[in-house]
């Protein structure tokens, strides 16, 4: 079974998140030369979760509807 992700880590910058092993970014077991895969939130903020198909349903945080104004700029 896989782990639990998480939604927003305190430190995200210190973990590879590229499989469910979750290294430390200073010592990646994946291979020779490999480089830390980012988190989604380092990427595309907080809410990262909540656009998008990402096929998790955060049991703690309430769903908010989409923003129109988001949507239209993405389209």
């Amino acid at each position: 079974m896989a782990k639990k992700f998480p939604l927003n880590p305190p430190h995200p910058e210190r973990i590879c998140w590229g499989c469910d092993r979750y290294c430390p970014a200073t010592s990646l077991g994946c291979g020779n030369g490999a480089d830390r895969t980012m988190h989604p939130s380092e990427m595309l903020g907080e809410d990262w979760y909540l656009y998008g198909d990402w096929d998790i349903e955060p049991a703690d945080i309430p769903q908010q509807p989409a923003d129109p104004a988001l949507i239209a700029r993405q389209g």
